[in-house]
């Protein structure tokens, strides 16, 4: 369900909202206009699902996985996957450039009501730069989508080594594409990826069984030792 709506300024956005297992609806907005980050993508909701999986998460027992664990999301844009791990109790930081920390704010604020034992903070965190200000190691790094500028790719790869402890679990989704120089971008991603990570797979019937695709991947990573 999208609805148009006018916020501060001239701008325009676009409300996304993706239910949660409970009943309760996250109410995400997008840009109308923008960048790659203004947008909802399905790989941040199939990774959002996920999270409610009764692996991680059970309603009817009242269990949380994600109760009190520290969580960074890389490349967050919106804010959905960071929002659906505070509203399952984590405590999160969600980060993306400067220019997306408005829409950030805005997404945390009209879903604050949803937040109750977690919490959730954006920040500006520019890949390849100084991560001291997230340290020490979160419990788990999340990332949607995030591998498609060939520029970031090294970046990328330096901020994951730099934030990443031995306790660490980097749960990273993406879309597979084969238009353009996504496939070499991604090639390059995992040959980067594998010098100092080991990864599983997380097959469909482990996914949210509505919110998932044969074209959008789950990863498990974890430092080598």
């Amino acid at each position: 369900m999208a609805a148009l709506l006018e916020d501060s300024g001239d701008e325009n956005y676009f409300v996304r909202e993706i239910e949660k297992n409970d009943g309760s609806c996250l109410q995400i907005k997008q840009c109308s206009k923008g960048d790659v980050g203004c947008v909802v993508w399905d790989a941040a909701i199939v990774l959002s699902k996920y999270l409610e999986t009764k692996q991680f998460y059970d309603i009817q027992g009242g269990i949380s996985k994600w109760a009190n664990k520290n969580i960074l999301e890389l490349g967050a844009g919106t804010g959905v996957v960071g929002l659906m791990a505070a509203t399952l109790g984590a405590h999160v930081n969600v980060t993306d450039l400067e220019d997306l920390q408005h829409l950030l704010q805005m997404n945390i604020r009209d879903n604050q009501a949803l937040v109750s034992s977690g919490s959730i903070v954006a920040k500006v965190l520019k890949w390849g730069e100084d991560v001291t200000e997230f340290l020490p190691p979160p419990d788990f790094i999340l990332m949607a989508d995030c591998i498609y500028y060939e520029e970031s790719v090294k970046p990328l790869v330096k901020t994951l080594k730099d934030l990443a402890g031995p306790g660490t679990c980097v749960i990273c989704c993406y879309e597979q594409r084969t238009m353009g120089n996504n496939p070499e971008v991604e090639k390059q991603f995992f040959e980067l990826l594998r010098r100092d990570f080991q990864s599983e797979e997380i097959p469909l019937e482990r996914q949210d069984p509505e919110f998932s695709s044969p074209d959008i991947h789950i990863l498990h990573l974890y430092p080598l030792a």
